[in-house]
């Protein structure tokens, strides 16, 4: 459980960073290959064995690593545009609410046995991520834009399902620092090929408070991604249990932390969220 709080911590931290991004004027294209470049470079410093680069390919998740770098590109870049035409809170609503796709991948392929209370408690979660982000006032939609959340909830989904297949699979634990440093790796350049392309419509240009923002994002999420993979490799909670705490927990502590921190106001509604969100965690957790 220790493993899973400080998955929730440093995730939860990564909303408040973001917050500051918009105080500061960070730019967040920039800041997030920086982040993704410091995340590398710390996974590497935690990892106690030997580095050979020219070994790494031969790894047995050395693709996925390239699948999930790809993956965190897009994803990302699904979500700034969604909080721009569709709205921050349906960005996170679709994003949060994925949980349901790792729930159901760990129940068809490792027959994972969900006990009644168990069943309440994510349909519980999944009411509580909703009600937990949804402010009062929500643009009207477009047809055309419904596709945008529906692309983040399946994008952010299948990076869950993709972690936890990749670490059922093809990670030995003593590899798990390893792992996450190539995947931010794989982001990076990713990332970097990206803003090259972009370059010849806009010019490049850095400065040193985009870099500080991406050093302050990048030392949690790698926190945030090699906790998760930790506690999806303990013993004492299934892969459905372990996302929906993880995400409905998430949810709740950036809530409070905006509240507390930059004085957010929180209706009726997310505060049925957040108590639907304890009730879940407790179900699922103690079931």
């Amino acid at each position: 459980m220790l493993d899973l709080a400080l998955s929730v911590l440093f995730s939860s931290l990564i909303f408040v960073i973001f917050k500051l991004y918009a105080l500061y004027k960070v730019e967040t294209s920039y800041a997030i290959i920086v982040n993704y470049v410091v995340a590398c470079l710390v996974g590497l410093f935690f990892y106690s064995g030997e580095v050979a680069l020219a070994e790494l390919p031969k790894k047995s998740w050395f693709a996925g690593t390239f699948a999930l770098g790809l993956l965190f590109i897009i994803v990302f870049n699904l979500m700034a545009v969604t909080s721009q035409k569709v709205g921050v809170s349906v960005a996170s609503v679709a994003a949060k609410m994925s949980l349901a796709i790792p729930v159901l991948f760990g129940l068809v392929l490792y027959n994972e046995k969900l006990g009644a209370l168990k069943i309440i408690g994510i349909i519980l979660a999944l009411a509580a991520v909703y009600f937990a982000s949804v402010k009062e006032k929500t643009p009207s939609l477009k047809r055309s834009a419904l596709l945008l959340p529906v692309l983040v909830f399946l994008g952010s989904g299948l990076i869950d399902t993709s972690i936890k297949y990749i670490e059922e699979t093809h990670i030995a634990k003593n590899e798990f620092p390893l792992f996450s440093a190539t995947v931010f790796a794989s982001a990076a350049g990713i990332g970097m090929v990206f803003v090259l392309l972009n370059s010849v419509r806009r010019p490049l240009k850095f400065n040193f408070r985009n870099i500080l923002g991406g050093i302050a994002l990048g030392i949690p999420n790698y926190f945030s991604i090699l906790f998760l993979l930790k506690a999806l490799n303990g013993q004492g909670l299934s892969s459905a249990s372990v996302f929906t705490i993880n995400n409905v927990a998430i949810v709740m502590f950036s809530t409070m932390l905006g509240i507390v921190l930059f004085k957010e106001k929180i209706s009726p509604k997310n505060w049925g969220g957040i108590s639907l969100a304890v009730v879940s965690i407790l179900l699922v957790a103690l079931s």
